[in-house]
């Protein structure tokens, strides 16, 4: 096949077209800083007004909850960060619920906070990454200020039942002089499962902008009305003083157009990418000894398999031969070994180290989906017939 296939969305996606035409005009024609009193500046700062509301109105809530930022990784620093940095918080340092499958931008923030003297409870997982909901109300104490929960796990696709936590951090509060704070990581989440903000009941929500098919160096961070969140950098006093630096126009307009457009044909693309992620999962169980480490259940972009005898590492380049763009999971962790997200489900090592990821977009098709299935299994089998 001579176009070459992307299997690794969950790491990136292409920017859509539609938002690059959408960002094109505030590269070079409309290029006001939207914090200049002059009218390029009035008008660039509407546009970033406008994008805030479009956006408020997708996601179904206030525009003033809404802050842009550079990055998915960000926004979930100036989630927990934030909260963190309260003055009642700086000097009484509490309790955080999270699991051990988060992305390394929420783990490491978890590690920083436990160094300045927060103590962290890992809910359990199971074999798929899996959580019970009634395991965070036993893990609940009355110095519990943060709970922090991944909605799509972007190694595995495993959907946390964030909805049922959110019920069950709400009824907490009920009567707590300092309440729980929910966040939530949504970033995979996002234009591949439903996703109604009101119905979460989370008090902070990250999203990414080039995992939606928008462009790199933007994030969005919800932050319900009262949170209370502090501001880890300081500047200019951009986005209501939480977030400083100079807004990135054509990024946050590419964002919008991406979020309306993954929104707006969500239900059209899920029903493809789930005859997909069929078609692929046949293709991997015809390999001899191939296991499926995803859940059954789990968001439809998203296969974690595992190909005994033949290392991850070595598939990966094998397929890239061929034009099949995989990955070994979380891009941000792929060269550090066997991945923490494997670990916490007790993988066997093996089944680790010869783990990969696919993970699918609307662009792809049943027949580029058979090809895959084709070459993986003649090329698992020419690894194998080379090391062992």
């Amino acid at each position: 096949m001579d176009k070459e296939i992307y299997l690794d969305n969950s790491a990136t996606t292409p920017v859509a077209e539609e938002v690059v035409q959408a960002m094109e005009p505030y590269w070079s024609v409309q290029y006001g800083n939207p914090s200049s009193p002059h009218m390029r500046g009035v008008a660039a700062e509407k546009t970033v007004n406008s994008c805030r509301t479009q956006l408020a109105e997708i996601l179904g809530v206030n525009p003033r909850e809404l802050y842009f930022t550079a990055s998915g990784t960000e926004a979930n620093n100036l989630a927990l960060l934030g909260t963190a940095n309260s003055p009642y918080l700086l000097r009484n340092p509490g309790h955080i619920i999270t699991t051990p499958i988060e992305h390394s931008s929420v783990l490491n923030v978890v590690e920083h906070l436990e160094s300045r003297g927060w103590s962290v409870s890992y809910l359990e997982v199971d074999q798929f990454g899996r959580i019970n909901a009634s395991n965070v109300l036993e893990l609940i104490r009355p110095d519990t200020k943060i709970i922090s929960i991944m909605y799509v796990n972007n190694e595995l696709g495993t959907i946390a039942p964030i909805a049922e936590v959110g019920q069950i951090v709400k009824q907490a509060n009920q009567g707590r002089q300092h309440r729980i704070v929910f966040h939530v990581d949504a970033v995979q989440a996002l234009g591949n499962v439903p996703l109604e903000v009101p119905r979460l009941n989370a008090d902070l929500i990250t999203f990414s902008g080039h995992k939606v098919f928008g462009p790199k160096g933007v994030g969005l961070l919800y932050a319900r009305r009262g949170v209370g969140l502090r501001p880890i950098m300081f500047g200019g006093g951009q986005e209501n003083g939480l977030r400083p630096g100079t807004e990135n126009v054509p990024a946050i307009v590419g964002l919008t157009r991406a979020v309306r457009l993954a929104v707006q044909s969500q239900e059209e693309n899920r029903e493809h990418v789930l005859k997909l992620r069929s078609a692929l999962i046949e293709g991997i169980q015809a390999v001899d000894d191939a296991v499926i480490n995803s859940p059954a259940d789990g968001a439809p972009h998203i296969i974690n398999a595992s190909f005994p005898g033949v290392r991850g590492e070595v598939l990966v380049h094998f397929l890239e031969q061929k034009r099949i763009f995989v990955s070994m999971g979380a891009a941000c962790s792929s060269r550090r070994g066997v991945s923490h997200v494997l670990k916490a489900i007790e993988l066997p090592h093996e089944l680790a180290l010869s783990a990969i990821r696919f993970s699918l977009s609307p662009q792809i098709t049943l027949d580029q989906i058979d090809y895959v299935s084709y070459s993986l299994e003649e090329t698992v089998q020419e690894i194998r017939n080379i090391y062992m």
